[in-house]
């Protein structure tokens, strides 16, 4: 690991007024779900419904903006500097550096919705093409299938990390500040906005909106699990499949996270990418490759000629289906995530340049992003147009993550190919949920530098933590709708972090073209 030094004193010691308050009410949160399943759905839904309605444009304009200024930066003078100063030593090789952002981000979602969300666009099946103008089930359907899949997972959600984590690591490494999400604002506020209440109160939000989303995500992929070995296997789903993945998956990443970030969290991210790799590769060859090529390319020039206007498309035209419960709900969990992701991306980033910064964290992600879609995705939509396999049929009667499981019974070698699916799902749960336990636990110690790993007993702790949640929602809150208390939650946490994604843009500015010199 790197030998750089933080300026202040480095003994570590529990941050009991981020920790103590975060944690209770993660557990309040818990126990509310347990007790009251529909009431917190309800009242979650409620906010994050009352938020996107009047708040959706924020939303957008915020998701360009960070866009604009994440390539505005990469391309600039300042995409030379180097993150620790210009001696400084990378602490990982570079594809295994990839490796751990690519499978630490969103790669779950890439595996769940690359055959879903293409098939609902084109089928109509929530209402999504009401307000297009475009035929459901038609070539143009397809092409709009796959255009805004491409819009919604690739260059402006990963903008959006790349900010937060571009202006962490920059503040960290090259200006010796906290690595924090108050010391992020410091160009706007000074340093007094690492001290006191306003302190306290940005990272607890910050970690309640990441705790909250990790759950969510964990408890959607037990069910999606427990879904695929009863439909592969005929082994109905119940308490006791959903208790073992769970076990699984938190045993994991758990002990990953304990690993650190050396022996575990970067040894798991590299296998993870190589399955993800082999599975991108055996698709393409069994599935329908020249259609794969013409539905991707055709899909990437309706996707660059409508990318403004459904950039700033507001919900009354678009529609509420296709613009708030897609793309905005989106945008809503990517900012959740994003001040702590961002800081995960700067722990593993001294040593490399900004510009290489955004190639590893901006622009490759969203390649990979558009490839696995036009694999996955266009396979699916000529499978449903051609009548191979009814997926949209599966969707209605299932659930809108359904599809998956069908489309795999119908591949070649699915015996063989959807357990190690499975596997991989795993991996991506934990690989994910191992690097945000890692920074949960950073975050609740005082004086921690980015190559020194928290106590073993907090990692352990909140990982557990995370995973109790996940289990008690889908044993006890109803299968996959058990979950949506907690997913609406995080959701709505999204619309709280906003504002503070909104500063965090401000800063980024202020810090890169308005204040001294950068270097």
């Amino acid at each position: 690991m790197s030998n750089f030094k933080e300026q202040g004193n480095n003994t570590q010691s529990l941050n009991k007024t981020i920790f103590i308050p975060s944690f209770l009410i993660v557990g309040g949160a818990t126990l509310y779900g347990l007790l009251n399943n529909e009431g917190l759905t309800r009242v979650a839904s409620g906010f994050f419904t009352f938020s996107l309605r009047n708040f959706g444009w924020l939303y957008q304009i915020v998701s360009v903006v960070a866009l604009i200024f994440v390539a505005v930066l990469t391309f600039s003078k300042f995409g030379n500097i180097r993150f620790g100063g210009p001696d400084a030593k990378p602490d990982f090789p570079f594809w295994t550096w990839f490796a751990m952002t690519l499978t630490g981000g969103v790669s779950t979602g890439l595996i769940t919705y690359a055959v879903n969300e293409p098939i609902i666009y084109f089928s109509n099946i929530y209402g999504e093409m009401a307000n297009t103008g475009i035929e459901v089930e038609s070539s143009m359907a397809a092409i709009f299938g796959m255009a805004r899949s491409y819009y919604n997972w690739t260059f402006i959600p990963y903008a959006m990390y790349a900010l937060t984590g571009v202006l962490s690591a920059y503040l960290y490494f090259n200006k010796n500040k906290p690595l924090t999400i108050s010391a992020s604002l410091i160009p706007i506020f000074g340093e007094k906005i690492t001290k006191g209440i306003w302190s306290e109160i940005i990272e607890i939000l910050s970690l309640l909106a990441i705790a909250l989303g990790l759950a969510s995500s964990l408890g959607a992929g037990i069910a999606l699990l427990g879904a695929g070995i009863e439909v592969a296997y005929g082994i109905s789903q119940g308490p006791i499949i959903w208790l073992a993945f769970t076990i699984i998956i938190a045993v994991t990443f758990i002990f990953s996270s304990v690993l650190g970030l050396e022996k575990g969290i970067s040894w798991f991210a590299n296998l993870n990418s190589k399955i993800f790799y082999i599975l991108l590769g055996v698709v393409f060859l069994i599935g329908p490759s020249v259609y794969i090529l013409r539905i991707s390319t055709a899909g990437l020039g309706y996707w660059f000629q409508n990318f403004w206007i459904w950039g700033l498309d507001p919900i009354d035209i678009g529609g509420e289906a296709l613009v708030m419960w897609w793309t905005l709900y989106d945008w809503a969990i990517w900012i959740a995530y994003a001040p702590l992701m961002g800081l995960f991306l700067a722990t593993i980033a001294y040593g490399r340049t900004i510009r290489q910064f955004m190639v590893v964290n901006w622009v490759l992600p969203s390649v990979f992003s558009i490839v696995w879609f036009a694999v996955w995705g266009g396979t699916a939509l000529n499978w449903q147009a051609s009548g191979k396999v009814d997926l949209a049929k599966v969707i209605s009667e299932n659930g809108a993550v359904a599809g998956l499981w069908a489309f795999l019974q119908n591949v070649p070698f699915s015996m063989i190919i959807i357990p190690v699916l499975m596997i991989t799902l795993i991996l991506s749960f934990s690989t994910n949920a191992n690097g945000m336990t890692r920074t949960i636990s950073s975050m609740c110690t005082k004086n921690i530098k980015h190559d020194q790993e928290p106590k073993m007993w907090l990692k352990i702790l909140w990982g557990t933590t995370i995973s109790a949640i996940a289990f008690i929602m889908v044993a006890f809150g109803g299968g996959v709708q058990g979950v949506d208390g907690v997913k609406y939650l995080a959701a709505a946490g999204g619309f709280v972090v906003l504002f503070l994604f909104i500063l965090q843009i401000a800063s980024a500015i202020k810090l890169f073209f308005f204040d001294e010199k950068a270097e």
